[in-house]
């Protein structure tokens, strides 16, 4: 009775200053609570202390008359003796929420992105007069790949599975957990749900405008293994409409997540979700309402896509009827993304701002050219496996195919308001390719390659010329081209020849580009014009601290460095001044990469004379990776015989320097430059 009491007396404060934000997570926090209260009442040894006044308050009664004590009588004693009071001042609390990337809009929510992590506390401001979907993931089951994976060790580095949830503008990612036959991911993502109208984002939003919204919670779950390279595993939409009929708008349910590419018919795992509503609705929908609206979408959805299939059979048989070639030629209309699901080329493209994150065309090439290039794995012969992702997949993954980069190449051009166009055809070996063309107002063509920020300027050949005449050289490396698309056009390449160097792109004569019908495309391409449409997700800010990773960086490399020449009976001396100097350099590296300027190669070179004295030789090695991996970066430094002989230098007076630089680019998407340096006398 005693500790009910105190329980009571002390609690009771801090539940008043609750606010609508905590009501979210106080179901699944109250066992943490309980916890921190109890470790907090052994602490100050609160029985004794309770004992203590229990004791002296009875004596005080029985001396003064012979009535029981009450429970008021004992709550006034623990006051007067301050007990409550030292209680509530040392008890702390805290709540770790979603966190903002941008500027909050008055309209709508600024796209924003959660990196949970658990040495980092982060809060937000939630809006009472908004309605939220509270989304939780209690746990994975049956992800049967990694069904003989023991448990592993603490602090054993093991193979881990991330999930990242986009919704309606916002995007979160839960903490990393080991990869097991059930995992442990058990996250909580608030989910802000706003209108869409110019002056309705601040309004909150009812069942029947809810019951509009087809926008899915997108999940996409990537296993990153020991050596940090990631995985698709799974990329599913979620129709999170079923809460609007569910009781006290709340549900529970099995996710069955299928796998990708070639395995997109074969489940990966099963995630159970819960989804609640906060505030709840007043009056909850019928099921039949949902599932009838539901069915509406699909129905109307089945019928564009047949209708834009009727018309493409019958567009690409005109094409045909032109030359009897072109049905070699590289022209795609459509494409699978990494559900096996075909769409339309030209739904891929989106036009994308990047808001602050990116200042110019040149450097939003530069941004795409540092995601790794990877080709959609296939198992077995076979060649290539085709897998153009959604935005979203691709982002997360952080690398892709050719296409992949193409496209968001091409978006983001569409963005900064350059005429912008996916291209697709070969490259000078016969592979297929797909690259970015944009035109500019003069009529000139600039060829964009996604996988390297490469710029070329595309100048075609006369083949009716005179034989003497003078004729521009081919800059790219692209030998044909078939098709060109963005987000409403799309073109064939009818000319006698598909060679790239020959083709004249003036996209308006029809008797050069065959285009298909703008309103057919716009039917089943323009956002929100089918439900199966994947929404656009916003890029995120970066989240890496770019001074703290290059300073880890080289810091692992000085240690390796160190160990190398130990092995080699070589003591390493180090001059921490040359390293900084080189810091300069490596800027300019990464300024010409970024903007196609050089510049700074003039301070850096009369630096380095003033550092190095008379007599002595200076010799440098700068090289740039796309990861943050010390080991596999310092094995491919010693592959080259220039950086092998600075890191093994023998000689007088021999002093070494290396210097790391990261710059930290959206989607934490790095660009690392090292250099290698030495000084040593010369000695004939």
């Amino acid at each position: 009775m005693v500790m009910a009491l105190l329980r009571t007396s002390y609690c009771l404060p801090f539940h008043q200053s609750l606010n609508w934000q905590f009501a979210v997570e106080q179901k699944e926090k109250a066992s943490e609570l309980k916890q921190i209260i109890h470790n907090h009442l052994l602490k100050m040894d609160i029985h004794g202390k309770i004992r203590e006044v229990l004791a002296e308050t009875v004596k005080d009664d029985q001396g003064s008359s012979h009535q029981p004590l009450s429970e008021a009588d004992f709550v006034r004693a623990l006051q007067r003796r301050g007990i409550i009071d030292n209680v509530m001042k040392d008890l702390h609390f805290t709540q770790e929420t979603a966190t903002n990337i941008g500027p909050e809009s008055p309209l709508k929510p600024a796209a924003h992105y959660v990196d949970q992590d658990s040495t980092h506390i982060k809060k937000t401001n939630i809006d009472p007069s908004r309605r939220y979907l509270y989304l939780q993931v209690l746990g994975g089951k049956a992800f049967l790949e990694h069904l003989q994976e023991s448990e592993p060790l603490p602090g054993q580095v093991c193979s881990t599975f991330t999930l990242y949830l986009h919704f309606r503008n916002q995007r979160f990612r839960s903490k990393p957990v080991p990869c097991a036959c059930e995992p442990d991911l058990k996250e909580g993502f608030l989910l802000e749900i706003h209108r869409d109208g110019f002056g309705d984002g601040s309004k909150m939003v009812d069942a029947t405008t809810m019951l509009s919204m087809c926008d899915p919670v997108h999940m996409v779950l990537i296993k990153t293994d020991t050596s940090s390279e990631t995985t698709l595993v799974s990329s599913y939409f979620l129709d999170w409409r079923t809460v609007l009929s569910s009781p006290s708008c709340k549900t529970c349910f099995a996710v069955e997540l299928m796998g990708v590419g070639s395995e997109s018919k074969i489940p990966a795992g099963v995630l159970t979700v819960s989804l609640e509503l906060f505030p709840p609705l007043p009056e909850t929908l019928n099921t039949d309402i949902i599932s009838t609206q539901q069915s509406l979408e699909r129905q109307r959805t089945a019928e564009k896509e047949r209708l834009f299939l009727v018309y493409a059979k019958q567009w690409w048989r005109e094409f045909l009827e032109i030359r009897s070639s072109h049905q070699s030629k590289l022209v795609k209309i459509f494409a699978q993304d990494e559900n096996g699901v075909n769409r339309p080329v030209c739904s891929y493209v989106r036009v994308l701002r990047a808001g602050r994150l990116l200042e110019s065309p040149r450097q939003a090439a530069r941004f795409i050219s540092l995601l790794a290039h990877e080709r959609a794995p296939v198992v077995g012969g076979g060649g290539k496996q085709e897998q153009w992702c959604t935005l979203m997949a691709f982002l997360c993954r952080g690398k892709g195919d050719c296409e992949d980069h193409a496209i968001l190449l091409c978006s983001l051009l569409l963005g900064f308001g350059l005429d912008a166009y996916v291209c697709v055809g070969t490259k000078a070996k016969g592979g297929p390719h797909a690259w970015v063309l944009t035109r500019g107002t003069d009529g000139s063509i600039t060829f964009w390659e996604s996988l390297t920020a490469h710029r070329y300027l595309h100048q075609p050949i006369d083949p009716n010329a005179p034989p003497l005449a003078l004729q521009p050289k081919p800059s790219s490396p692209y030998q044909t081209v078939g098709c060109v698309f963005n987000h409403q056009t799309f073109l064939a390449n009818c000319q006698p020849s598909d060679a790239v160097e020959l083709c004249v792109f003036d996209l308006q004569n029809q008797s050069h580009w065959k285009a298909m019908s703008e309103e057919a495309l716009k039917s089943v391409c323009a956002p929100g014009s089918t439900t199966s449409l994947p929404p656009l997700p916003p890029l995120c800010a970066p989240s890496l601290d770019p001074a703290v990773v290059s300073n880890r960086l080289e810091l692992e490399m000085r240690l390796l460095v160190l160990e190398h020449r130990k092995d080699l009976d070589l003591a390493t001396v180090w001059d921490d001044h040359l390293s900084y100097l080189l810091s300069s350099a490596l800027s300019a590296y990464e300024m010409e990469r970024s903007t196609g300027v050089s510049c700074g190669n003039e301070e850096f070179q009369d630096a380095v004379r003033r550092a190095v004295p008379d007599g002595h030789t200076f010799k440098g090695f700068p090289i740039h990776f796309l990861h943050r991996n010390a080991r596999r970066a310092f094995a491919t430094c010693l592959r080259s015989p220039f950086c092998e002989e600075i890191v093994c230098c023998r000689g007088d007076h021999v002093r070494l320097a290396v210097r790391v630089r990261v710059f930290v680019y959206p989607e934490n998407a790095c660009a690392v430059w090292m250099m290698f340096a030495c000084k040593y006398r010369s000695v004939l």
